[in-house]
């Protein structure tokens, strides 16, 4: 299972993202369309304001310039197409610790641990389903959207960070993306290199336990310890721990249709005992039961929008059928008059 050290929800009093993640974007889009600082500028921002690359900015601005980028551009999978020319060296010293690590699992949960240098307001982390690894990152704020680009970079750039780090032929065994599947699915299939699931509950990517303990380098403890305390002080001076609630909500996000979330699954996640967890959450005013029905009211609310029949929405939820979940909904509604 996963466990703490596995989880990372940082969220921001505003949430933001390093300026540097946005300057990867800026020399294609000026290859391809010319116009790299006019969709900048219709959002705000300027070239000068990326050129400190630890500088942080609105992430609804970055998710609203990825977007845009894909219609300039005229290719719906850009984020995708971006995702695979991706280099470890372009998220700095979090790069590094995953290009450093032993194992593909030791990479993946470095970074989920540290994603807070480069981003807040997102849940990342692992768990175990049987045989397979699964590695989940979703952007919190439900208000973030549309976000498919950023959600097919993200997903293709681990993947290809997997793939030159440790093993060109390496291959998910399939990927989820939490927006609707896209007219072509083609082209994101040959990119990911295997069968994807569209309208889940969160983006991740899946693959086996052998494949990701099989062990391809001795690591370098003392560089690997220097870059986690370089990599923590920058996520230190960037965000605010979350509160619990918020950290559940993160728990809830990674495994929502995954796992039974109850107080004894999701307090061992975050290291406390049940009773413990019980009483700080209804110390902030809130229970378990009420956080997993509003993640799930909020993600349900995003997949039918984007098209998801009432069948598709309940099992990505992970409702026992499509009429519990009927029923629930009908109970949000009440709510609301």
């Amino acid at each position: 299972m996963a466990n703490a050290p596995n989880l990372t929800v940082r969220v921001p009093e505003i949430a933001s993202i390093r300026a540097s993640v946005l300057l990867s974007l800026m020399g294609p889009l000026d290859r391809l369309t010319g116009k790299a600082d006019m969709i900048l500028a219709g959002h705000g921002l300027l070239r000068s304001q990326l050129e400190d690359s630890y500088a942080l900015i609105p992430m609804a601005r970055y998710l609203a310039v990825f977007e845009d980028a894909a219609v300039h551009t005229g290719d719906s999978h850009f984020g995708a197409r971006l995702g695979a020319a991706f280099r470890p060296a372009d998220i700095g010293p979090i790069g590094m610790l995953f290009s450093l690590s032993g194992t593909i699992r030791a990479a993946l949960a470095r970074m989920a641990k540290h994603v807070a240098v480069v981003q807040g307001a997102t849940a990342i982390g692992l768990m175990e389903e049987g045989d397979r690894l699964v590695w989940s990152y979703r952007l919190e704020d439900p208000r973030l959207w549309p976000r498919r680009q950023d959600s097919e970079f993200s997903v293709a750039a681990t993947c290809q960070m997997v793939r030159s780090c440790f093993s060109a032929g390496w291959n998910p065994l399939e990927v989820h993306l939490e927006h609707g599947a896209p007219l072509d699915p083609a082209p994101l299939q040959r990119l990911l290199r295997c069968p994807i699931l569209f309208g889940q509950s969160a983006n991740r990517i899946l693959t086996t336990k052998a494949d990701a303990d099989r062990v391809y380098r001795t690591e370098d403890r003392d560089l690997i310890g220097i870059l986690e305390r370089h990599a923590t002080d920058l996520g230190d001076k960037a965000q605010r721990a979350a509160g619990l609630a918020d950290q559940v909500r993160g728990v809830i996000g990674i495994y929502l249709g995954h796992k039974p979330l109850t107080l004894t699954s999701v307090a061992a996640e975050l290291g406390l005992s049940p009773r413990t967890l019980q009483r700080r959450l209804s110390e902030e005013g809130v229970s378990l039961r009420d956080l997993v029905r509003e993640q799930r009211r909020s993600i349900a609310e995003q997949l039918v929008e984007g098209g998801s029949s009432l069948a598709h929405v309940a099992e990505a939820l992970g409702y026992a059928d499509s009429t519990v979940f009927w029923r629930a909904r009908r109970g949000w509604r009440r709510e609301l008059l």
